[in-house]
Parts: C-alpha cells; sequence; structure tokens
C-alpha cells in the first residue's frame, strides 16, 4: 500500500516535523511505502490527491496533513474514486476532524498512534461518507451564509498576519462584525426532509436573515457547533437558519452556537433547523453572496447543491 502524505508546510501546528519524523522511522520497517508531498499554492493538494488517485485506486491512501483548508482540497481531488483519505490534524481550527475523531480537541499524537502510523497494528476502518457538490465543487465539512461568512474572512486575514494567534483570530473576528447590521438578504428555494422522512419545500424570495448554515458535518469557525446531531453517511444536510436579529439578541446566542445547543427551544423563534437534501440560494440583488465553503469564500451569486451521498472514503478510527 502506498501512504501519500499531503503535507501543508504552513499549517499550525508546531509539532509537525517531529510527528512525521517518527513516522518516517516506521515506515522503514514496513512493506508499505511513504510518499510524501508538499503543497506551494492552493488547489495544489487537490490536484496531487486526484493524480494519485487516478493512477493508484484502491491501492494507496492520501493523508492530508493540515488543517480544513486542506482536508477541503484532498476532498475535492478523492471524491467519486475508490481512493480513502485519511486525515491528520495539523491545522488551527481542525473543525472536521473534531467530527470525525468524535472531541473537540482531536489527539494528534493518540490518533497517528491508533492508525498504525508509528508502527504497531493498525485500528481503523474505511467508510464511505457523505459529501456536498454546489455549483460542481465540492464541500466536506458546511457551507455558510451571511455573518459567520464575514467573520471567516475577517478571522482569516487576522490569523495570516498574526499567525500566532490560531484559531482564537477567528474568536476575535466576532465583535467586529456583529457590531455592524445583523440583516442580510437572500432568497433560497431547497427540499427539505423532516425527522419521518417526509420531504416539504422551503421557499423564500426576499429573506432577512442573520446566518444560514448547511452542514454536512458539526463544526466551523474554529469550533462553533450549528449541527451537533449531524451524522456523516446519512444521505442528508443539517441547517441553521438565524433570522435578521439585533446585537442585543445576538450575544446570548453566541454561548449556545459554540456549544452546540442553540436550536429552536434554546433561542426562541429566531432560530430554525431541520434537514436538507438540496436545493437554490441566490443573492437577491445578484451581488456575491457573504458565503463561504470549508472556511473558504467564495463569490458566487446563486448556488445550486445537493447532498451526494457515499460519495468519499475516509478512514475512521475504530
Amino acid at each position: 500500500m502506498k501512504y501519500i502524505f499531503i503535507i501543508n508546510p504552513i499549517a499550525g501546528n508546531d509539532d509537525k516535523a517531529k510527528f512525521l519524523s517518527r513516522v518516517k522511522s516506521a515506515f522503514r520497517g514496513k512493506e508499505d511505502e511513504m510518499i510524501i508531498e508538499e503543497t506551494q499554492a492552493s488547489g495544489d493538494a487537490k490536484r496531487i490527491a486526484a493524480q494519485y488517485a487516478k493512477e493508484y485506486g484502491k491501492d494507496c491512501i492520501v493523508v492530508a496533513c493540515g488543517g480544513d483548508g486542506t482536508v477541503h482540497e484532498v476532498a475535492g481531488g478523492l471524491a467519486y474514486t475508490e481512493t480513502p483519505m485519511l486525515i491528520l490534524p495539523f491545522g488551527t481550527g481542525n473543525d472536521f476532524a473534531k467530527k470525525l475523531y468524535k472531541t473537540k480537541k482531536p489527539e494528534l499524537e493518540t490518533i497517528i498512534s491508533r492508525f498504525g502510523l508509528f508502527g504497531g497494528n493498525p485500528q481503523y476502518d474505511i467508510k464511505e461518507i457523505d459529501l456536498i457538490d454546489y455549483n460542481g465543487e465540492i464541500c466536506i465539512n458546511v457551507m455558510s451564509f451571511g455573518l459567520d461568512s464575514l467573520v471567516a474572512a475577517l478571522g482569516k486575514r487576522i490569523a495570516e498576519k498574526y499567525i500566532f494567534l490560531g484559531h482564537q483570530a477567528y474568536n476575535l473576528a466576532v465583535m467586529p462584525i456583529l457590531m455592524k447590521s445583523l440583516h442580510y438578504n437572500i432568497g433560497f428555494d431547497v427540499n427539505c426532509v423532516d425527522k419521518n422522512g417526509n420531504e416539504y419545500k422551503m421557499q423564500e424570495e426576499n429573506k432577512d436573515y442573520a446566518l444560514f448554515a448547511i452542514c454536512n458535518a458539526s463544526y466551523y469557525g474554529g469550533g462553533f457547533c450549528p449541527a451537533p446531531d449531524s451524522v456523516l453517511d446519512d444521505g442528508k444536510l443539517d441547517f441553521a437558519l438565524v433570522d435578521g436579529i439585533s446585537l442585543f439578541k445576538a450575544l446570548p446566542m453566541i454561548p449556545k452556537y459554540s456549544a452546540g445547543t442553540a436550536n429552536e427551544e434554546t433561542c426562541g423563534e429566531i432560530f430554525h433547523t431541520g434537514y436538507i437534501k438540496s436545493g437554490r440560494v441566490w443573492s437577491v440583488d445578484g451581488s456575491p453572496l457573504p458565503g463561504n465553503c470549508d472556511g473558504e469564500m467564495f463569490d458566487y451569486s446563486e448556488v445550486n447543491f445537493s447532498v451526494k451521498e457515499k460519495a468519499l472514503k475516509i478512514c475512521v478510527l475504530k
């Protein structure tokens, strides 16, 4: 088996070199081959993953060594192929890894050890999970619109300028965005499903909203949790939609949104949750939507999306 380690050299974990050195030592005594590929620019991880998947198929495992940006790109390169992805959370936020490894603080050394990358017996399975297709692109974690996207954009700029802040940069970005208007306008026509599997439509031509998160997984923005009960292979997407609100109403909602306890019961009638299968979201005035996918901003004025069932093979710990 070939293990293709795609490494983001500027990902946040300071112990990355130490861990990878131990992995290299372990591979010297194995029949498996370790291949290291470092990314240099945006899009490299997706391109490299796709190349190896095309050449080796199920005879290789692509290891995403970085944060959510690297995971996003590798997932895009491996979608609909026979090649599994293994995630080593070397980033600062590691939001998708929080869901995958079922903890808000993934322990990198434990994860590497249990995958057998330090030697010993591996303790993992390969499962198929869903993805979100949006305008022909791939989302593995969360796609969102509104104030959370603006926070993500500002947080990313702060993190790039002050690297030592790590994911705290996103926390610092919250207040400047909240001090602006929390009323945005969006149109949507989405196909939903209730808890009993009954389908229904949710439509708005000009919705006054604060944020709209469409979730394959649970966490984003450095740890906010709009969909605590999301399931990666259930064929549906969880959503959280918040009406346009005042700062006074928004402030007490933030800790709940972070803890995963924000819902209709705890936040009142301005908070809406449910399940989506597909749909269309558009900008009312034709300008670019304030939106992002897996933390990466996009400038579409309209997004067509759908859940793609079991579209990615991924390594999960037993």
